[in-house]
């Protein structure tokens, strides 16, 4: 009898063994989303924070992963204060082994030494200030989106030529909308465009009196605005009360279904660009947007929302083959070449920029942003400000 008690305490034993929680379960490892999830960019920050949610959940559900991850998210606020503090709590925390940050350029810029020295690799997913990788050599730092440096002589060419010869440039005064002012007018002066006047605004200026009323005796053929969709929501709406007539075009950092709904009929017109293909003519892009869908998330993924996802998967990637291990992910990514994802191959130069050529014209149509070449401006069948 004693014998078979054993044999059966044994059995017990080695089931609950069995169904215990967290038998040979997955290690979870951390990394972190950050991004202006409140605040007058949120739609932004949410369509990316999204992304990079939908990138983590479709690799949990893959049972040959090593590892399941847990997606911390941070908000930013689009602020750099505020960056830096929450990319100081991110780096703080060993548990968090590599990052998804920033859609601010003036956050990304500031919180580049945090990263340096905690040694927390992060991938950038939509800021586009050049010195964010050009300006450091941090081998912490990658960006997998462009930078504003191909965006505005894309620009510059295709709006000289279709006849515009005058700007009056107006930008907010942070390092985003001043790298915007000179690299546009850098390519814009080179492409025989001329200048009238530069007007720097800042973040939260509200109201734009003084300087529209000058831009409307100046006349200029187009307006162009460097900088983020609150202020162009304002500066749009305001010159429309003072009756400027000029054409309207901005940066990648209006490129959001939020100004279109801020403004409504207004927007109609609006131009403006951002680096990377469409992502529905993208070999990956219906896959993407069918699974968003599918997830039911709240918000739309946005202009940036499928970098989000590239650099949540390159990271967990990343860290499957090379361990949850800041220092090892930080040189894995170095060495990224040809990584297929559904913006293209990335491949990192020596700063950790990736390389994208392509840079898509936008712009308002009958209440969506739609590709240039394929819109009724771009074939004639409507006329932008100015007649153009």
């Amino acid at each position: 009898m004693q014998r078979y008690l054993s044999f059966a305490c044994a059995l017990v034993l080695a089931c609950a063994t069995l169904l215990a929680p967290g038998a040979d379960a997955k290690e979870t490892v951390k990394i972190v989303f950050i991004g202006p999830l409140t605040g007058g960019n949120a739609a932004l920050g949410l369509g990316g924070r999204n992304s990079a949610d939908l990138a983590v959940q479709l690799h949990n559900a893959d049972a040959k992963a090593k590892y399941t991850f847990d997606l911390v998210k941070y908000d930013d606020q689009c602020k750099p204060d505020i960056g830096v503090q929450v990319a100081t709590k991110a780096g703080a925390d060993s548990s968090i082994i590599a990052g998804i940050t920033h859609y601010c350029s003036a956050v990304a810029i500031a919180t580049v030494d945090t990263y340096h020295k905690f040694g927390l690799p992060v991938i950038v997913w939509g800021a586009v200030l050049p010195a964010i990788t050009y300006g450091n050599d941090y081998p912490e730092i990658h960006r997998v989106n462009g930078t504003m440096i191909n965006q505005n002589e894309v620009n510059a060419k295709l709006v000289t030529g279709l006849g515009y010869k005058t700007w009056v440039i107006i930008h907010d005064t942070t390092d985003y909308g001043k790298g915007h002012d000179e690299y546009f007018t850098k390519y814009l002066t080179q492409d025989g465009g001329k200048v009238l006047a530069d007007f720097g605004v800042g973040a939260d200026q509200q109201d734009f009196t003084a300087i529209l009323t000058k831009v409307k005796e100046l006349n200029p053929d187009v307006v162009y605005f460097g900088g983020l969709t609150p202020i162009g929501v304002r500066l749009r709406s305001q010159m429309d009360k003072l009756g400027i007539k000029s054409q309207f075009e901005g940066t990648s950092g209006i490129v959001s279904d939020s100004y279109i709904q801020a403004l409504g009929p207004l927007a109609e017109g609006t131009i403006a660009f951002i680096d990377g293909a469409p992502i529905e003519k993208l070999p990956g892009g219906k896959f993407f947007l069918e699974q968003y869908a599918a997830h039911k998330y709240a918000e739309p993924p946005e202009a940036y929302g499928a970098y989000a996802f590239v650099a949540a998967n390159l990271v967990m990637d990343t860290i499957e083959k090379v361990g949850p291990n800041r220092k090892a992910v930080t040189a894995a990514l170095a060495a990224t070449k040809d990584y297929p994802s559904i913006v293209g191959p990335v491949t990192f130069d020596a700063h950790g920029q990736n390389i994208v050529p392509i840079v898509t014209a936008y712009v308002v149509q009958d209440g969506k942003w739609v590709v240039w070449q394929d819109s009724d401006y771009a074939k004639g069948k409507r006329k932008l400000a100015g007649g153009k």
